[in-house]
């Protein structure tokens, strides 16, 4: 069975709340609870976490490979701009990454356009809301399974 590790960055456990207008209305675990569900129309595994904290989201990606995952999805939320570290990791454990962002950084302020962590991905969604987590899932199937 194919198994996705889905990470999430610091205050996205806001969401739902935090800056709808940007980030839409839907919480961390709406988003959860419809892709568990899409995964599972595809015969996948889905483990989820979110940490405010970048030593406990890069313990998560170390532990991915050793605990057998297939791929992740990570939202790194503001460590996207500038977390060598977590870059590092993604870059350590050799397993397909797509990077996903509720809104569309690149319409945003100028220091949110860039990604330090995309160079090391596969892809990079973004501006797509919580579907951008559906397309990663679908990429990432679709790619793990041919």
């Amino acid at each position: 069975m194919i198994k996705i590790r889905v990470i999430n960055g610091p205050n996205l456990n806001l969401l739902g709340t935090r800056e709808p207008e940007i980030y839409g209305t839907l919480s961390l675990q709406d988003i959860q609870k419809r892709l568990e569900e899409e995964a599972a129309g595809y015969g996948i595994e889905l483990d989820f976490f979110q940490s405010n904290h970048e030593g406990d989201i890069i313990d998560k990606i170390h532990d991915a490979r050793a605990a057998g995952f297939s791929g992740i999805i990570i939202n790194p939320g503001a460590f996207t701009h500038y977390s060598y570290a977590i870059r590092d990791a993604i870059s350590s454990v050799g397993l397909p990454v797509i990077e996903v962002h509720l809104s569309n950084l690149h319409a945003r302020e100028e220091f949110r356009s860039r990604s330090v962590i995309a160079p090391v991905c596969k892809g990079q969604i973004c501006g797509l809301g919580a579907d951008g987590y559906s397309a990663a899932l679908y990429v990432l199937q679709r790619r793990l399974q041919s």
